[in-house]
């Protein structure tokens, strides 16, 4: 029986009870007249519910309270223009609890969320899985505007799984080389080095004079504890003849390239001393960010986030610092590990034509700007770094788009996560001086390609 069958029998079992008492005649008319309303609204009400369910988007996303906030003006915003209800669903702030919030809901096939956001790390498990609706439809109908308005390199690379595009970057982000420009000015230094070796030499150099001064100068600080950005600096250290793949189960990971980028990375800390003793230990992102922004070192390697923050009133550092591309050991060979959040559709998803105009509403050009003014996230359009309005807030803009243009993503596969936790390990025994840099990368070669092996290297 279907809803609107169910809802006249127990409408009818209704007045048959309350009616019972009544005068027959005026009960029997009375009855009949409710009966013949009932019918009519039936006709033209939507049946089984589902045509009502599939107006509202469950739309998941995460962040900080300032960032909620912000989603919920948004969302307010499209409903208006649209008249298509969303409901958010607020995440977890820590990263590893949000993908768990999704992978829950995801694999047992649940209609919501319909959208959400992924970092980018995720996406190749997601589209393997068969979670993600593909997108070419969206584009191919003229949804979502120009695909040449979004980073190419970044569609093809990371957003693309098995031929189909499977998501549209929201927000992006690269590792940047950040320095001090009035250091490099006063020891008569010329621009910011573009290799490795221009880049020992110039801390060195400063590095000695400084700690005349301030006894506790480090010259380099970076991302070298056992974590995931220990694997986004060892892409960028290696540059683009380096890093690993792990399709058809052959994991190359111990090559000669890396090998000499592993290398140079513990040399920074145990040989050289221009990176702190604890880079293997405890240096992550914030701690990088909070030793060069008290004026305690030359370079750091981060994300685009610590820019405001350097940049902000009461920061030592404030009006002298510069960004630039990171070095390479062959100049113009630089790579910047892309990082970011990235949006999808559920291919289970119950309101899949509201939630294909939800997420080009996300990544429209208006929406992306937004984002970059008020929250000064790095759009996922690349002719948002075009704006003059967004320039003239945000000048350092200029230099973010040839660095994500050249962006490269962690490998592609939905088992990356465990390749990733492997040479993590092995990294860090060789930053630490526990293994050599041959050692570590032949040991972490062989335990990912047993893991690949079991996923068939897909």
């Amino acid at each position: 029986m279907d809803l609107a069958r169910f809802v006249l029998f127990l409408f009818s079992s209704y007045l048959d009870t309350n009616f019972r008492k009544s005068k027959q005649g005026d009960a029997i008319k009375a009855r009949n007249a409710l009966l013949a309303l009932l019918a009519a609204w039936l006709t033209i009400a939507p049946t089984g519910g589902v045509a009502a369910e599939a107006k509202t988007v469950t739309f998941a996303v995460g962040g900080a309270s300032a960032d909620f906030d912000f989603w919920e003006e948004l969302v307010r915003e499209f409903e208006a223009g649209t008249g298509i209800d969303v409901e958010l669903l607020r995440q977890p702030m820590d990263t590893g609890l949000r993908r768990q919030s999704l992978v829950v809901p995801l694999s047992a096939r649940k209609s919501d969320p319909d959208v959400f956001l992924m970092d980018v790390a995720w996406i190749a498990q997601f589209a393997a899985s068969r979670w993600l609706e593909p997108l070419d439809p969206t584009f191919a109908k003229g949804g979502c505007g120009d695909r040449d308005a979004f980073f190419p390199r970044i569609l093809t690379l990371a957003d693309t799984y098995g031929g189909e595009l499977i998501a549209l970057p929201v927000f992006v982000d690269g590792g940047l080389l950040y320095y001090r420009s009035d250091l490099l000015q006063k020891y008569g230094l010329g621009g910011p080095p573009r290799t490795w070796d221009e880049l020992l030499r110039q801390a060195k150099k400063v590095q000695e004079g400084e700690r005349r001064a301030t006894p506790g100068f480090f010259a380099f600080v970076w991302q070298g504890a056992q974590y995931e950005g220990l694997i986004c600096s060892f892409l960028e250290f290696a540059g683009r003849d380096g890093g690993f793949t792990g399709k058809g189960g052959d994991v190359a990971v111990d090559t000669p390239g890396n090998r000499k980028a592993l290398a140079f990375m513990r040399d920074l800390i145990l040989r050289h001393g221009i990176s702190p003793p604890n880079t293997y230990t405890e240096m992550k992102e914030e701690e990088a960010r909070l030793f060069f922004q008290g004026g305690d070192a030359l370079f750091e390697r981060n994300w685009p986030y610590a820019w405001a923050l350097h940049e902000a009133q009461g920061s030592p550092v404030r009006g002298k610092t510069a960004i630039a591309p990171v070095p390479s050991f062959t100049p113009g060979r630089s790579v910047s590990t892309l990082g970011g959040w990235h949006a999808g559709i559920s291919r289970t998803s119950d309101a899949k034509p509201e939630s294909v105009r939800l997420l080009c509403f996300l990544t429209s050009y208006e929406v992306q700007k937004k984002l970059a003014l008020r929250l000064g996230w790095n759009p996922g359009r690349r002719d948002v770094y075009e704006d003059p309005d967004v320039l003239a807030r945000m000048p350092h803009f200029r230099a973010l788009r040839p660095v994500f243009e050249n962006a490269r993503p962690r490998p592609i596969l939905p088992y990356y996560t465990q390749l990733s936790e492997i040479l993590q390990r092995h990294l860090s025994a060789a930053l630490s001086g526990r293994s050599s840099p041959g050692e570590a990368l032949a040991a972490a070669q062989k335990e990912m390609r047993a893991v690949a092996s079991r996923y068939g290297g897909r």
